[in-house]
Formats: C-alpha cells, sequence, structure tokens
C-alpha cells in the first residue's frame, strides 16, 4: 500500500478508473470525474476562503453525494474532517464544534437553524456554509488546485465517539491510519465481480467513513447507490431495482429487515451483508441467511480509534457467531486485568496493535496525553471490550467492559441475556443494564420491544430468560417498551436505558 494521503488516493483512484456513472442517489446518477472535479474545485473554495493546513471542519450533513465531495475537498486543502451527525442535539453538536474548534462548518438548509444555535459565541468559527447555498456555490466557481501537502501521520479526521458513558471524545485519525484500513478491507474480503454497493450507514461514521474509503482502494469501479437514511423497505427495493450485491449493516438494521416481507422481494443478487459496530445475535444472523439464501453476513469488529476495523470474516471462510480474524498487519491479543495474555477460549479485555491506531485522544488544541496513555499501553490499545480468540485465532466479542453486570459477585455480560430474549419469536429488540441494588449490588433489568404488541408479557420473558441461561443471569425485571433507544448509528444506547432505570417508578 504506497498512498496514504487520501486526497491523493481519491486522485489516483479516478485517474485509474476514468469516468463512469459511480453513485446513484434519489434518482440521479453522478459521474465519477464530476464529483472528482467537484471536490478539487471545493477544495480550492476552502483555500481561498482562508482554511489553512491542520484546521478543523466540521461537517454536519444528512448522507447525500456531497458528503463525501466535501471530505476529499477539505483532505485536498490539507485540513481535517470533523464529522458530527445530523441527529445530534445543539448541546452535542455545540460540544463537537467548540471542542475541535472548527474554523468552519459546512451544513445543509434544514440544519441551518441548529447549526446557528450551537455556533452562538463561538469565536473560532469564522464561516457557517450550507449544502445548496450562494456560499456553497461560491466554493465551486473557484479554478482546481494541486493538493496541499500533508504527512502520512498528520491527523485527517476527528471523529468524535458515541458518548455513551460519558461527553463524546475526538479521536485523533491520520491520513494512514484512514488509508490502511480501507486497503485492508480490500485485501481481507473483496471477491472479484461484487462491486455494486448499498450504502445507508452515516457518512458521518467512521464505519460509513471506512466504507467510501475502501472504495477507493478497490481495484475495479465500484458502483454505489447511496440512501439519505436507513428506510428497511426502501433498502430492499433498492437491492432488488438496481441487483446491488453488498451492504453494510448495523445489527439493529438487521432486526428490522427480518420484519419485513422478504420473500416479496427478489434479492437473488444480493451476496453480502457487513454486519459491524455492535454485537449481532446469532439467531439474526441465521435468519437473515435462510430467508436471503444467496446472502451471507460477514460480521467485522472495530472501533473509531481503529479507523472502525480490526477484525473481520474473510469471504469463503466466515464462522458463526465470530467477527473474524484480524486483518492483516495487525495483531490481536486478549489480556487480563494485569495485562497478562490469556490462552485461546480464555475471556479478557481486546487489545490490538495495528497501523489503523489513532494518533491519540484530542483536547481542545491538540492530543490529551493523560487519555491516551489510559488507552494505550506499551502500544497495545486496550479497547474496552471482553472477548477471547479460538484456536484458529478467530476473535469472539462477549461484551463492553463497562456494560459488565456484577450481581452479587457473579459477573453478567448483557450480551447474553439479550441473546436469550432475543430467541423469543415474539421479540424483535432487547437491551439490558445494570440497577444498583442493595442486596445483590447490581440487578438485572432488561428491555425489550416486541414485534407486535401484547404478544407476551413481562413475566412469560422472564420465565423465558430463566429456563435459557438460569440462575444468577437471567433478569429479575423485564419492562416492555415501544422501541429499544439507538445511538445515531443505531448501537443500543445503553446510557439512555440506564436513566430510564434511574428514574422513580409511576
Amino acid at each position: 500500500m504506497a498512498t496514504r494521503n487520501l486526497a491523493r488516493l481519491a486522485e489516483e483512484a479516478f485517474e485509474r478508473r476514468g469516468d463512469y456513472p459511480a453513485l446513484l442517489f434519489e434518482g440521479r446518477w453522478h459521474g465519477s470525474a464530476e464529483l472528482f472535479s467537484r471536490a478539487c474545485r471545493i477544495a480550492s473554495g476552502l483555500s481561498a476562503l482562508g482554511v489553512k493546513p491542520g484546521e478543523r471542519v466540521v461537517v454536519s450533513m444528512v448522507n447525500c453525494p456531497e458528503v463525501s465531495i466535501v471530505y476529499q475537498a477539505i483532505w485536498r486543502a490539507g485540513a481535517v474532517v470533523a464529522p458530527a451527525t445530523f441527529l445530534l442535539s445543539v448541546d452535542d453538536l455545540r460540544h463537537v464544534i467548540g471542542d475541535s474548534q472548527a474554523s468552519v462548518v459546512i451544513t445543509t438548509a434544514d440544519l441551518g437553524e441548529k447549526v446557528r444555535e450551537a455556533v452562538a459565541g463561538l469565536d473560532h468559527v469564522r464561516h457557517v456554509i450550507a449544502g445548496g447555498s450562494e456560499d456553497f456555490g461560491a466554493l465551486e466557481e473557484t479554478e482546481p488546485a494541486a493538493i496541499v501537502p500533508r504527512g502520512d501521520d498528520d491527523v485527517a479526521a476527528l471523529l468524535y465517539t458515541g458518548g455513551t458513558t460519558g461527553q463524546a471524545k475526538g479521536v485523533m485519525l491520520s491520513h494512514a491510519n484512514l488509508s490502511f484500513t480501507g486497503w485492508a478491507v480490500q485485501e481481507a474480503s473483496h471477491v472479484p465481480g461484487v462491486s455494486r454497493s448499498l450504502v445507508t450507514l452515516p457518512l458521518s461514521h467512521s464505519y460509513g467513513m471506512l466504507v467510501t474509503i475502501s472504495g477507493m482502494h478497490s481495484p475495479e469501479r465500484p458502483v454505489t447507490v447511496l440512501l439519505r437514511w436507513f428506510d428497511p423497505r426502501f433498502f430492499l427495493e433498492m437491492i432488488q431495482e438496481h441487483r446491488l450485491q453488498s451492504s453494510a449493516v448495523v445489527p439493529s438494521m438487521i432486526h428490522l429487515l427480518l420484519a419485513q416481507p422478504l420473500e416479496e422481494f427478489d434479492l437473488s443478487s444480493l451476496r453480502y451483508l457487513g454486519c459491524g459496530a455492535a454485537p449481532l445475535a446469532p439467531r439474526a444472523a441465521e435468519e437473515i441467511e435462510r430467508r436471503i439464501p444467496s446472502a451471507t453476513v460477514r460480521q467485522g469488529y472495530g472501533l473509531t480509534e481503529t479507523a472502525a476495523l480490526i477484525a473481520t470474516n474473510p469471504a469463503g471462510r466466515e464462522k458463526p457467531g465470530s467477527v473474524g480474524i484480524p486483518i492483516p498487519g495487525a495483531v490481536v491479543r486478549i489480556m487480563d486485568d494485569e495485562d497478562r495474555e490469556l490462552a485461546p477460549g480464555e475471556a479478557g479485555e481486546v487489545c490490538v496493535r495495528s497501523p489503523a491506531v489513532m494518533r491519540g485522544y484530542w483536547r481542545a488544541g491538540g492530543r490529551d496525553p493523560e487519555l491516551t496513555a489510559e488507552a494505550i499501553r506499551d502500544g497495545w490499545l486496550h479497547t474496552g471490550d471482553i472477548g477471547y480468540l479460538d484456536e484458529e485465532g478467530y476473535l469472539f466479542i462477549v461484551d463492553r467492559k463497562k456494560d459488565l453486570i456484577i450481581r452479587g459477585g457473579f459477573n453478567v455480560y448483557p450480551r447474553d441475556v439479550e441473546d436469550a430474549l432475543l430467541e423469543h419469536p415474539a421479540v424483535v429488540a432487547a437491551g439490558v443494564v445494570g440497577r444498583p441494588d442493595d442486596r445483590y449490588g447490581e440487578e438485572v433489568v432488561a428491555f425489550v420491544a416486541l414485534r407486535e404488541a401484547g404478544a407476551v408479557d413481562a413475566e412469560e420473558l422472564v420465565e423465558w430468560a430463566r429456563r435459557r441461561i438460569g440462575g444468577y443471569k437471567y433478569p429479575r425485571e423485564v419492562h416492555v417498551v415501544d422501541a429499544i433507544p439507538l445511538t445515531a448509528v443505531g448501537k443500543l444506547d445503553r446510557k439512555a436505558l440506564r436513566a430510564l432505570v434511574r428514574m422513580p417508578a409511576r
């Protein structure tokens, strides 16, 4: 892998492939030449606006072609992309803009009011530019200029973690980090002839960004159908209409797809569903493969701190329940609380060494040495996830270390409880957290959403779980809710569930 600068990578990809219909969005095809030309002009426009190398540019937009165009433009101008999902509250958006000390915010007209409120009083923000506005159009009126040189280890993206256990932290990812991971995806999982994909993940998330960067490394001419956001029925219609072969999803999307009449669609073109960002219940993977016989679920695993990827299942060598083997160039070890390596089959903290490991955590103005030192010790990134390696080197994720519930001195992993509840045919989604308890220290509390209201009651689900996992693990409380809260990228929002268990009973 020679090219690490992301702007140069995009340029080389265009030079190698030439012009072709590359992206379909809401009924319109966009050629690769058009996309590349717009990125080059906007890069010049940003430089003319005074954006200097290393400055942060916050991008808060709903999925649209302009997101990837703007990312490439920012990298071409030598600046740093700081994505912020459009679903953030005003306070959370203000945190990203303020903490990153962004000089420019690029958004869309429908988010204008929220962005203006978020930047109020932030003197370092010099410009707020909305897509489709005259200001945005002015960026494209400049003549393309050469790439502003940046080093491989210079920061290319400042991505903020979901903040599920506290305020979001900025993760500094370099050009080399992101380019390496994009290359590793191709090395580990590219299948010749599989080049037509459906993208519905938020491009503001590291997972969505990885999908786009990976495409730059593809040896073929990748064709992408981009959705503004995930809609399960539209997702299926697009696969059927455009004979799409793959898509990257998160577990909550698979559960929503399973609630659709899959057999009414011609999905025979679909070869792979790449699933990451959160653990997928084994039953869900089995059911989706049974109902879409042409498709294989390929689970992977990563963090924002590793540019979204650590391990993935190789094509043709998938192992059910596993997130795969480490990507080329990465090493995974399982360590105990004293940083001693554990044997195959023993569960402990997942630790990784990889060219994709972040430059560090950000603190307004630069690197946060203390927070970074907590996560990276002796060259190993401590992920905070509990897992184990089998004898063949396949990685299995058990749960988040911080989500562990200790009931009466026994360890309860929420995922074990959630998987048991999801085996019930009436349950479409489940989330489990601990509640402080005077007698046991913590009590196991579950929240479930049902396929059909009233199909089962809480007491029946308690008994269902007790029969499957028994003893100390099963939930003593089950609450039926309309929907399980999710983060912007579709992960289970345990922070929201913990807030619910702290609420006084009504």
